[in-house]
């Protein structure tokens, strides 16, 4: 593989790892069945515990995970994504 910047053979190939933090939302489905009258209920009739619910524990959360390869000219230091 060459470099397209220094046309130099002295590249090295690396698996690059990024995270990403994502709430998890309900799907339409849940709304249109349970959500709309849930919320109302436990906002009217459960309001201290939905409280202390939404204070200690907060919004779920999902790591979502993506790689992806970069070449790395070791001549010049240019990286660029590859397939």
């Amino acid at each position: 593989m060459k470099c397209p910047k220094c046309k130099s053979e002295n590249v090295s190939i690396q698996i690059v790892n990024e995270s990403h933090l994502v709430n998890k939302h309900h799907g339409i489905i849940w709304w249109i069945c349970i959500g709309w009258w849930w919320v109302f209920v436990k906002w009217i009739i459960l309001t201290i515990p939905a409280l202390i619910f939404a204070i200690f524990v907060g919004k779920r959360k999902k790591i979502v995970n993506e790689t992806h390869k970069e070449a790395v000219c070791q001549s010049c230091g240019y990286n660029w994504k590859t397939k």
